[in-house]
């Protein structure tokens, strides 16, 4: 969605970080501060670490190379080479550049397993990494890289050569340069690893962590203006409320379906339209699924969002790393880092974001075919035949929705096997969120040509807002979208008409103008 704009300063102790953190810091620009404790829980750890150091025997990550390389003992005199190799090595993205704020998303959440104290890093580390993300110093991370085991080992490495003062950044104001250039110009110094700082900051699913917190957040909105949008379409297409009932919904007690159920309910109440089709002149007995039955498909996406929400809570409760330092001091290996959890839940939500649209999608069609619509202009259109009213706008929407469908096919149901078959089976959880990025995209737009489609309908029900028989509700939302596309009239160049009222789907102003005429806003 939009960015959002803050000022606050985010702390990060040892416990979990809430969503809002996350995105005031990746979406806002907040500035992050360790707390006391963590600090203090770093030097512990860190104190173990140590100790495994000058220890004869070799230790995972400490004084061992990684993955199949894990059986050769490093001296020394090597393991600071050992660690920058590491970094140097692992930073191997390639592709399209990934958005400033899912890397900043992926550092918060980095910064706050350091933070933890179960990573054995010293504080100076976690304290650099800080600094990077307080001064806007973002890496330049490729969409190519994380098979999400050992969690987003690519993207979390270019963060870490950043900290050495190497490769490719983009500063405050998003201009590329050195690493180098960047933390200089910032008055920071290059970062000089010790042993096993750098596996530990490369040890985890903190990239798709962060795309999910954002998916989280995005999708709750759009589920709202999907609600909104079904009621409208309702309203255009001169169906019934009555199947909307909260008796009727009750019979069934799924909590998502309940909730969108109510927003529907709420968007509807007062319409003139609707309660012409409740009387007793009312011939049709039941309207079509995709008007009936959204609840039951908006609930549904509901209910999985529901199930991510617990998923993202128990990941942001983790500390993700391996080797990890134990809270009774031992050093133990571990398979935390693999990214199925939040890997699944990703591609879920991808499925039920390509339902919601695809149903959107059969509203709008509707609307469409004078068949169907109930009186209205075929089309839409003004003078049919010369005009062509919304016709493409629906190819528009058709050429998403099948596109949502690809991007429902779940990644997380692959594997490539990599490290000389040491890592066998990997989550590609990080595949997972960057599609589920572009599958929200997707839905944003499609229930923008919804809404402009129920819109322009409602108009030629009623003759537009200053004779408006629509509900309280719906006319506050055409009232923001009239403000930025005309009604009702003969052809005109369609694109920036879309593109206006996606804008306002994104930035909330649809959602916001339904609130502002309710007592309870929409859940």
């Amino acid at each position: 969605m939009s960015p959002q704009s803050t000022a606050v300063t985010v702390a990060i102790g040892p416990g979990p970080l809430d969503p809002a953190s996350i995105l005031a810091v990746a979406r806002g620009g907040a500035a992050v501060q360790l707390a006391p404790e963590a600090l203090a829980a770093m030097e512990s750890s860190h104190a173990v670490i140590d100790a495994l150091a000058a220890d004869t025997l070799p230790h995972y990550g400490v004084s061992t190379g990684f993955g199949a390389l894990a059986t050769k003992q490093i001296p020394p005199e090597q393991r600071a080479e050992l660690q920058r190799s590491l970094i140097r090595s692992h930073a191997a993205s390639t592709g399209t550049e990934v958005d400033r704020e899912v890397v900043r998303a992926l550092m918060v959440n980095r910064l706050s397993t350091l933070a933890t104290g179960r990573t054995g890093v010293r504080p100076a580390v976690a304290q650099a990494y800080a600094a990077l993300l307080n001064a806007g110093i973002t890496p330049v991370i490729g969409e190519y890289g994380s098979l999400g085991c050992s969690g987003d080992l690519a993207p979390l490495s270019h963060c870490a050569l950043a900290l050495m003062g190497e490769g490719r950044v983009r500063d405050a104001g998003g201009q590329a340069m050195d690493a180098s250039e960047a933390l200089a110009a910032a008055g920071l110094e290059p970062l000089e690893l010790k042993e096993k700082e750098g596996l530990a900051l490369i040890n985890g699913t903190d990239g798709m962590l962060g795309m999910l917190t954002m998916a989280i957040a995005d999708l709750q909105q759009l589920l709202t203006t999907a609600d909104i949008a079904a009621a409208m379409s309702v309203e255009g297409l001169l169906g019934t409320a009555a199947v909307f009932a909260a008796d009727l919904q009750g019979l069934r007690p799924q909590p998502g379906q309940a909730e969108s159920a109510a927003n529907i309910r709420a968007v509807l109440a007062g319409s003139s339209l609707v309660e012409e089709q409740n009387g007793e002149t009312f011939t049709r007995v039941q309207d079509a699924y995709s008007l009936r039955c959204a609840p039951q498909v908006h609930g549904a996406a509901r209910s999985t969002l529901a199930h991510a929400e617990h998923v993202a809570a128990c990941e942001r409760a983790s500390a993700i790393d391996n080797p990890v330092v134990t809270v009774d001091g031992r050093v133990e290996s571990n398979g935390n880092f693999h990214g199925a959890p939040v890997g699944y839940v990703l591609d879920f939500l991808a499925i039920a974001v390509a339902d919601v649209a695809s149903m959107s999608e059969r509203r709008t069609d509707r609307f469409l075919d004078r068949n169907r619509s109930h009186g209205l202009n075929p089309f839409l259109a003004h003078d049919p035949g010369v005009d062509s009213g919304h016709m493409i706008a629906q190819y528009t929407q058709a050429g998403i929705v099948s596109e949502l469908k690809r991007l429902a096919v779940p990644a997380s149901v692959d594997s490539i096997p990599s490290s000389a078959m040491q890592e066998d089976h990997v989550s590609m959880g990080w595949a997972a969120g960057l599609k589920l990025r572009r599958a929200l995209d997707g839905l944003a737009r499609v229930l923008a040509v919804e809404l402009l489609t129920s819109a322009r309908a409602l108009d030629m029900r009623d003759g537009g807002i200053g004779t408006a028989r629509s509900a309280p509700v719906s006319t506050a939302v055409r009232s923001v979208i009239r403000t930025q596309v005309q009604g009702p009239g003969p052809d005109r160049f369609l694109a920036p008409e879309i593109e206006a009222v996606y804008t306002l789907v994104l930035d909330g102003s649809l959602l916001a103008a339904a609130n502002s005429v309710l007592e309870k806003p929409l859940d």
